[in-house]
């Protein structure tokens, strides 16, 4: 039975989400349902019983006008006609959600690479006996590490650039599949989201701890002691910039596939209402790192002016920029 429901949402996903669609749909189960079991009562076996239910039911423009669906069906052709959409096969989207789980790890780590090899240089210039020069060698290959990082990733990424560039469309199963294993994810997703906001919010704390423990008499080590806490602080926010772009890339990636079916489509039952799809590939990379920009630019700017009371004004300026964006970013769906 299982095979003659998806084989049932497959042939209604294109249509329209109507009252009268659905309708028809549940009617078309019911008579599907009764076939079934009327052969399989009569000695047939269940691969006969499927077989022959698909044959008699499965072509929907013979019967649509059964169905009170003539108009719809005649529509949904046109629309294929003028405007195909690419079928995305369960296989591939394996392994495109296996790709983007690499790409979230590469690109995250090498973000937290940028962030953290600023910690270098600091401490260098806090040991005496080391030269400061001797820090800009590991910062650079922390640096190159990560730019080696982006490319191998934007590489990967690059062959499902067809995915955010043409009119796709996956089917039941696996749009099923896709929803079973974003909510799976969706635990780990909030507490990736959560703890790396933590981090970011409260990667200052170290510095505050440190800062005048030592006795003001042995300003030496009270200045080691200082720059310890800003090493905690590039680490800590590196790891928390990691967390964020990890969990938010894989999460994007469900979201995305879910958002190939067109929204207002029988089959377009699990698209995120909040899902948007960008018109380049190019848009859609600086959109899926632009919070995580902010934070990052906000912390920076904060920790180096310490004005905090100036710089809370990155976050109404980032939004109202986010919106204009996106209205402006976003791609038009057939």
């Amino acid at each position: 039975m299982e095979t003659i429901r998806n084989y049932l949402e497959n042939m209604f996903a294109n249509l329209p989400n109507s009252p009268e669609v659905l309708r028809a749909k549940d009617e078309l189960w019911q008579m599907m349902e009764d076939k079934y079991n009327e052969l399989i009562s009569e000695g047939k076996s269940e691969n006969e019983a499927v077989g022959t239910v698909i044959s008699e039911f499965g072509n929907l423009d013979e019967i649509a006008a059964d169905l009170g669906l003539e108009k719809e069906v005649r529509q949904e052709k046109a629309v294929q006609e003028e405007s195909p959409r690419r079928p995305v096969c369960l296989d591939e989207v394996k392994d495109y959600l296996q790709d983007e789980a690499k790409a979230a790890l590469g690109i995250g780590i090498g973000v937290a690479f940028c962030i953290m090899c600023a910690s270098w240089p600091v401490l260098t210039s806090a040991v005496n006996i080391i030269p400061d020069t001797w820090g800009i060698i590991p910062m650079m290959a922390m640096i190159i590490i990560a730019v080696a990082l982006f490319i191998v990733c934007g590489s990967i990424r690059s062959r499902w650039d067809y995915l955010k560039k043409d009119l796709c469309s996956i089917e039941y199963s696996t749009a099923t599949y896709v929803h079973q294993e974003k909510e799976r994810f969706h635990a780990s997703y909030i507490v990736q989201l959560v703890v790396g906001i933590a981090l970011c919010a409260t990667c200052w704390m170290p510095v505050a701890l440190l800062d005048g423990i030592i006795p003001i008499s042995f300003s030496a080590v009270n200045e080691f002691m200082n720059t310890i806490g800003v090493i905690f602080l590039f680490v800590i926010c590196g790891i928390g910039v990691f967390l964020i772009i990890h969990s938010s890339m894989i999460n994007s990636s469900y979201e995305l596939l879910l958002s190939l079916n067109k929204r207002d489509t029988v089959g377009g039952n699990f698209v995120p209402d909040d899902t948007i799809r960008y018109s380049a590939p190019a848009a859609d990379g600086i959109m899926s790192v632009y919070w995580p920009t902010i934070r990052c630019v906000y912390l920076i700017w904060s920790f180096l002016t310490f004005d905090w009371y100036k710089t809370w004004i990155i976050w109404p300026v980032a939004a109202i920029v986010h919106a204009f964006l996106k209205s402006v970013l976003r791609k038009s769906e057939i």
